[in-house]
């Protein structure tokens, strides 16, 4: 049960230093008990304090971390209900089915084809990160050279699909140290489930039949002392599952439930019987609400959209993304290379570097903080002024690397020419095209 910020209060060194950004220890007690701070904001909180007020800091649906490695992912830790209230935090997770029958040749061509599944994005790699071995036959030793082999030979973590303790002991045994997740707990075997997990510790889903049948279950894995607890309410079919997946995100923010505040999984792959239409039911819970999302199956034509849409979901809308302030070479430039500016709006630096790139030309890239806007947006601003950009040109240190004293701006800022021209006396100001597409025949005309 979570605490109240007076309970919360009694708890604190009371020093009202005001340090966590409020005014009193009592109004920080307010703002942990309803969300709205963090414990670490505390210098002073006590490590039995901590340890007593580590239920009320907790978000109202724990995180959990599932694998091992570069594509080990963290789920759930949400704490609204819509991202425009604050934000998403933990990206759901894509997970694609091999059964434990699958011949050798057959899972290292997927493993080799799923593996090349990675895209570039505003800098940022997007590729999906677990498998599912599914447990067709029972035959644990297959169950587990599967498991194995999927564990070594690849980035993917795994998840271990069975209804049968004896295959479950044979994958954790044989893929442990990826730390994969057991995929289900049910009624009839929660508690030796459970045990296992906890030994293990391991990541569970539970599985039950509805939503409030769920509860029990968590409740009982709560009391053994585990709460790596992912939860599937068993619903197949897909205007079940989506009501079941609003119902838990809702209970565990709105009503504080603790029992449903954990992270879900979905089966696209069971609720229809074409990877299209798997591909629209992913999508569908990647917005709502499945933390993790399996398919039978990775095709190009099916993940790139859903990572793009999981990036588009996971961004935090009140903070653009953005690059470091810098100098950036391009194609190998030298002191006699043309030097162009532009604002660190990711996505403005990632298309204007690859026109350049695409050009062929040696360039210097200045890039100039904007606090993430784009050119024409930081414009009217005030972010990407001229006097500010002429400043920005004499520290960034391009005039120890470069002879060149010509800057080219973009097309949207011409406005600012005169101003940057003032600050920097001596220097060419030119007004580069205003799309970036048009980049690669500015610059190859510029260079004859």
């Amino acid at each position: 049960m979570a605490l109240t910020g007076i309970q919360i209060f009694k708890l604190l060194p009371k020093t009202n230093c005001k340090e966590c950004g409020v005014p009193t220890c009592l109004a920080f007690a307010m703002n942990l008990a309803s969300g709205k701070a963090e414990l670490d904001q505390c210098p002073y909180v006590s490590d039995e304090a901590r340890e007593k007020l580590a239920e009320a800091s907790a978000p109202p649906i724990l995180p959990v971390e599932i694998g091992k490695g570069v594509r080990k992912v963290t789920v759930g830790g949400e704490t609204v209900l819509y991202r425009h209230e604050k934000t998403f935090f933990n990206a759901c997770a894509y997970a694609a089915v091999v059964g434990s029958d699958i011949p050798d040749a057959d899972l290292e061509a997927k493993l080799k084809a799923w593996n090349a599944l990675q895209y570039e994005r505003v800098g940022l790699n997007l590729r999906p990160e677990l498998v599912a071995v599914n447990d067709v036959n029972g035959d644990a030793a297959a169950f587990a050279k599967v498991a194995k082999t999927v564990a070594e030979t690849s980035e993917f973590n795994v998840i271990l699909m069975t209804e049968k303790t004896d295959v479950m002991k044979a994958g954790i045994e044989a893929c442990g140290f990826k730390s994969p997740l057991m995929c289900a707990a049910t009624a009839a075997n929660i508690d030796e489930w459970g045990a296992l997990a906890k030994e293990n510790n391991l990541p569970i889903v539970v599985r039950a039949e509805s939503v409030e049948a769920l509860q029990d279950l968590t409740d009982k894995l709560v009391g053994m002392g585990h709460k790596k607890i992912i939860l599937d309410p068993g619903s197949r079919e897909i205007k079940q599952a989506l009501e079941d997946q609003v119902a838990i995100r809702r209970s565990a923010l709105k009503n504080a439930n603790r029992k449903l505040g954990f992270p879900t999984i979905t089966f696209p792959c069971a609720m229809a019987d074409n990877l299209e239409m798997e591909t629209l039911i992913s999508a569908m819970f990647t917005a709502k609400y499945g933390a993790v999302n399996v398919m039978s199956d990775f095709a190009g034509e099916s993940i790139f959209p859903l990572l793009l849409e999981r990036l588009n979901i996971y961004t935090d809308p009140q903070r653009p993304m953005t690059v470091t302030e810098g100098i950036y070479p391009i194609n190998n430039p030298d002191e006699n290379s043309p030097i162009l500016i532009t604002t660190n709006f990711a996505l403005t630096y990632f298309i204007v570097s690859g026109e350049i790139e695409g050009s062929k030309v040696p360039c210097w890239l200045l890039i100039k903080d904007s606090e993430g806007l784009s050119v024409l947006t930081a414009w009217a601003a005030g972010k990407f002024s001229g006097d500010d950009v002429g400043m920005f040109v004499k520290k960034s240190g391009i005039m120890d690397k470069a002879k060149t004293t010509e800057l080219v701006i973009p097309g949207y800022a011409a406005a600012i020419a005169g101003d940057v021209e003032e600050e920097l006396p001596g220097w060419k100001i030119t007004v580069g095209p205003r799309e970036a597409a048009h980049i690669p025949a500015f610059l190859k005309e510029k260079t004859k």
